[in-house]
């Protein structure tokens, strides 16, 4: 029986130039990172299945790719309900692995904390397009920081992340949960609602004011509260971050705290990255996982509304493991998207390493030529050996195709190759000399 050879539904094969792609922009990611002081830790891609799923980790926690029990234990489990026969799951994010591996190493972890993760993550939903089920991300955290300093570096470093793979001027959005609850309150909404009337409200930017209107009232709530909300949205003279606070803390006193914080937040970026970023406060702006507790933010490429990069302060997470809360905040990048748009504008440098082919005959001594190519790499270079093929011709340019800049045969009685150029061949042209 001859089996299907495509990747299963929803995940996908990476070509060599797809993972080279991916592999320099993760390194672009990594090295400036690492500027600000993040130090990179990996976490297994299965965690404890009561773990995942009591993380807050909203809708996500509907999408775990479960794994079931092994020998003697799912023996045991098929004698009782379906809940019983896993015990494990796959990695929704890189977040709750993080709090679970700090709440075990926290000893022998420095204070505060400042992590890098870059992993596949898995969540079982409906593919559609730049959404798969098995996706990579980019995260930094910091723990152990109550002070807004965490979201500054946060938004500093992965601005810098951005623009250094050639996305210019990303539009990084910023709210607070606690002025999301704020404002929910302000509206009537009971707070056992608030989760609901949230889900709702994230969907501004893609539904609009008449969609977000229209399925408000269709989940009970009054014209009144809808009014309110609607009403704290209205624009006024300073259109600025810092002007749209201001008029917030005026009309919900209950938010001066997080209206604060977010000022201190968004002065310190605009100082310091006014080049590179624009910061806007969206009360809109939600962020689907439960476990945020203060300050969210996403990212936004050019003048769309897809996020590219998204995150928060997520301050009881830890604690629901140790017993005492630990303060804690992250930025992730959605890698998938922003290599995507890397490969729609071919706008990160290929390696700067030279890479030639060395060709090889039968006849050749395999000694003298991996010593050979040996010395060739001790200059840094890239050197695949290839046996010579018949059509030479032919080969060369399969080879300039795949991005190598020259070829190198063994030259009689010298121990020496002789490197010769590689370029593709034009139509109606000359092909290399071979």
């Amino acid at each position: 029986m001859k089996l299907d050879t495509a990747p299963p539904r929803g995940m996908k094969d990476l070509l060599p130039p797809e993972v080279e792609l991916r592999d320099r922009a993760s390194a672009t990611i990594l090295s400036t990172y690492q500027r600000y002081g993040f130090r990179r830790v990996e976490t297994p891609a299965l965690e404890d299945l009561k773990l995942l799923l009591g993380s807050g980790g909203g809708e996500n926690e509907k999408l775990i790719y479960k794994v079931l029990k092994r020998g003697a234990k799912l023996d045991a489990a098929t004698t009782r309900g379906e809940d019983d026969l896993a015990d494990l799951g796959l990695r929704f994010d890189l977040t709750v692995p993080l709090a679970r591996y700090y709440a075990h190493n926290r000893a022998t972890l420095p204070d505060p904390f400042k992590a890098i993760q870059i992993g596949p993550v898995w969540r079982a939903e409906r593919p559609q397009k730049g959404r798969f089920r098995q996706f990579t991300q980019c995260d930094i955290d910091i723990l152990g920081v109550a002070s807004e300093i965490a979201e500054i570096e946060l938004i500093l470093a992965t601005s810098a992340a951005l623009v250094a793979l050639c996305l210019e001027r990303p539009r990084i959005r910023v709210n607070d949960r606690r002025i999301l609850s704020a404002m929910a309150t302000h509206c009537g909404v009971d707070a056992r609602r608030h989760g609901e009337f949230f889900v709702i409200l994230d969907k501004l930017d893609k539904i609009g004011r008449e969609g977000v209107e229209r399925e408000l009232r269709e989940a009970g709530h009054d014209d009144a509260g809808i009014a309110k909300l609607f009403d704290l949205f209205l624009s006024t003279e300073d259109r600025s971050p810092d002007g749209k606070l201001e008029r917030l803390a005026a009309t919900i006193p209950a938010t001066a705290e997080a209206v604060e914080g977010l000022r201190t937040i968004v002065r310190a970026v605009a100082r310091e990255a006014s080049d590179r970023a624009t910061l806007e406060f969206d009360p809109s702006l939600v962020r689907g996982m439960g476990y945020y507790t203060g300050p969210i933010f996403e990212a936004v490429h050019g003048g769309g509304t897809a996020a590219i990069a998204g995150g928060g302060r997520y301050d009881r997470m830890v604690g629901r493991l140790l017993g005492d809360d630990v303060p804690a905040c992250g930025f992730s990048i959605g890698f998938e998207r922003v290599v995507s748009i890397l490969e729609e504008r071919s706008e990160v440098a290929e390696s700067s390493r030279e890479r030639i082919a060395f060709l090889f005959d039968r006849d050749d001594r395999l000694t003298d030529v991996v010593a050979a190519a040996a010395r060739l790499r001790s200059g840094d270079r890239v050197v695949s050996l290839t046996l010579k093929r018949k059509n030479l011709a032919k080969q060369l340019d399969d080879l300039a195709a795949e991005g190598f800049g020259a070829y190198a045969v063994l030259r009689p009685g010298s121990e020496a190759p002789e490197i010769k150029p590689l370029a593709r061949r034009a139509a109606g042209g000359d092909r290399p000399n071979g």
